[in-house]
């Protein structure tokens, strides 16, 4: 580039992974004349292969979803400058509808930045357009495969922005990862329909799956979809108690998860505690009302039954004054001798103690099943003023100020004088296991939103956006790239909680069964705007004295309710420009004519302010 001409051809050598190339437009200008080049940059790998863990029969092959769409690069180049226009118009339009939403600006840092997880190798469509997803990706391998459900329990973006991919895993994982008698792994193994992985089944992952249906289902409004996985779901639900069940979760059947619990953390608990019996009482929710409105009353009985047994003994036995704990013993090794290998992993002859047990430790997850649940219109989980004392427990003891002075041993995410929110912690008044529960010290990011979000749903709007700040200020592009905050390797998928930040703030509620959907903010009520996405439609909300307005900015929504706040006295209401008669106002929310009303393009609500 320092001599004027045509560039010449070179040769560079045996082709592989450090190719390098010039490409060059010559353009002819006049004085003061511009011109713009585009260039794409387009590939084809059509097949893909499972080097990582290859299938003993040798087919580690299938074709990347692509390759169906596009016969090479060039098709796929050409696509793209053909369709440019209206691509580039969709992203700035989903771009502009996102950043001006008046949320503060670490929230839309955060729930923007995070979505590079679904423009990574982290993540791609297998041959039926299946979404896959590892935990995250190292430089040459995708890091701990099998979209992992305990993982992606916290990806809050891809529900509620491609919806339809998210059910996809749900469909796969049932299709697929399900032994007769109810386990299911947490990863999926490649190719589709190969053997499956042979682990020990994960409460919060197989749990998770249960909750994660119920929230696509609501999502969607596809109660024919729903019907189709829910055979599998119920058997999923009934491992918790099966006689098959080698881990013995729930063995005899009150609602209580109590024997061997793999998790998140990588080993496992012993004994109740509320982070996990809190995933199954979620589930057991979830699954009450999903059976209920597919004509199962028995079933829906059975499981509401034992969700509020559950739900009892948690709140009496696990909530200590200040938090929800573990109940154990750690001296007692008769709780392992019950689960094969468990002794000899699980106990430690020197403390004479059993190992990676939260104890009396204050757990960041420990309340984590109500995050869901508030999410996703579930109702309580726990008790209600137990949780909020919770979530204030947390804050308090789990989020460092600074982290000079505390002794992290496991990774490092947050140094110096950085804060960030820990997941176990042990105050000075309770006892500190021996070996505590792993990563104890560690500030995961998808769990640090997790708090965040639910703070703010608690009404410590201040402290949750404290969290977040604090995360941001980690990833601020001087100390670490913003567009990739790290776990278990790059663009890691639990980060994605960050999304539900933005459920939190606008009070999202949704129920696209009944076409119903709802704005409570919390920040900024009298002028307050923001980005919402759900099921077939995605746009803005906006709300100022005596006006409200839905804008439809992709699809076309139908609502039989919308739930809003201050909403009093005589209103009109348009859609599409048409007015909507007929319409009823109650306190909270307006109910349209007992047809609906379909909208793509605006919802106007003028009332008397």
């Amino acid at each position: 580039f320092t001599q004027p001409g045509d560039l010449s051809d070179r040769i560079y050598g045996t082709p592989g992974i450090r190719d390098v190339a010039s490409v060059c437009v010559r353009l002819h200008l006049r004085p003061g004349e511009s011109r713009s080049v585009r260039f794409v940059l387009s590939w084809n790998i059509p097949v893909c292969e499972n080097f990582w863990n290859p299938s003993p029969d040798g087919k580690n092959f299938w074709k990347n979803y692509y390759a169906f769409l596009f016969a090479d690069a060039r098709a796929s180049a050409a696509y793209a400058l053909r369709h440019w226009d209206r691509l580039y118009k969709d992203t700035m339009n989903f771009r502009r509808a996102l950043f001006s939403s008046t949320l503060p600006a670490a929230v839309l840092d955060a729930v923007s930045s995070t979505l590079s997880v679904l423009k990574s190798p982290t993540v791609l469509r297998l041959e039926d357009g299946t979404f896959y997803g590892f935990e995250g990706v190292e430089e040459k391998v995708g890091s701990c495969e099998g979209t992992c459900t305990h993982v992606w329990n916290y990806a809050y973006a891809l529900p509620f922005l491609f919806p339809a991919l998210e059910r996809s895993i749900r469909d796969a994982d049932y299709k697929y990862n399900m032994d007769d008698d109810g386990r299911m792994q947490f990863r999926q193994n490649l190719p589709l329909g190969r053997e499956r992985f042979d682990m020990r089944a994960c409460v919060d992952g197989q749990m998770g799956g249960v909750i994660k249906t119920y929230r696509e289902w609501k999502i969607s409004g596809d109660t024919e979809w729903l019907r189709k996985n829910w055979p599998a779901v119920k058997k999923s639900l009934a491992y918790a108690w099966s006689d098959k069940n080698p881990d013995k979760w729930d063995a005899d059947k009150d609602g209580v998860i109590d024997g061997r619990q793999h998790h998140t953390l990588d080993m496992e608990l012993f004994g109740p505690n509320s982070w996990l019996e809190g995933f199954y009482l979620a589930a057991l929710k979830a699954a009450a009302e999903m059976a209920a409105a597919l004509n199962e009353p028995d079933a829906a009985a059975e499981y509401e039954a034992l969700f509020e047994r559950g739900k009892r003994w948690t709140d009496k036995n696990l909530f200590n004054g200040r938090w929800y704990g573990q109940l154990i013993d750690l001296h007692d090794r008769n709780m392992l001798r019950a689960f094969g290998d468990a002794d000899g992993l699980y106990f430690d002859d020197e403390s004479g103690e059993i190992k990676y047990q939260i104890g009396e430790g204050c757990s960041i997850d420990q309340v984590g099943a109500q995050w869901h649940a508030s999410l996703i219109g579930l109702g309580e989980i726990f008790d209600r003023k137990q949780t909020a004392c919770a979530w204030k427990s947390i804050y308090k003891h789990n989020f460092k100020r600074s982290m000079r002075g505390f002794c992290n041993c496991w990774r490092l995410y947050c140094v110096n004088d950085e804060a960030g929110a820990i997941i176990c912690d042990y105050p000075k008044d309770v006892r500190k296991p021996a070996v505590p529960v792993p990563y104890y010290g560690e500030t995961m990011h998808g769990f640090e939103y997790m708090l965040a979000a639910s703070l703010i749903m608690e009404g410590m709007v201040k402290e949750g956006l404290t969290v977040v700040a604090a995360i941001r200020d980690r990833y601020d592009g001087e100390k670490r790239n913003p567009w990739n905050e790290v776990e278990c390797g790059s663009n890691y998928a639990r980060s994605m909680a960050s999304y539900s930040l933005l459920l939190a703030l606008s009070g999202f509620t949704f129920d696209m069964t009944v076409g119903r959907m709802g704005f409570h903010p919390v920040v900024g009520a009298s002028a307050f705007r923001c980005f919402w996405s759900l099921g077939r439609a995605w746009g803005t909300f906006r709300q100022t004295s005596g006006r409200v307005s839905l804008d439809i900015l992709g699809g076309a929504l139908h609502l039989s309710r919308l739930e809003l706040d201050g909403i009093h006295g005589r209103i009109t209401v348009h859609a599409d420009g048409a007015e909507v008669t007929g319409c009823r106002v109650s306190e909270g929310y307006i109910d349209f004519p007992a047809d609906g009303v379909t909208v793509s393009g605006r919802l106007l609500i003028r009332f008397d302010a």
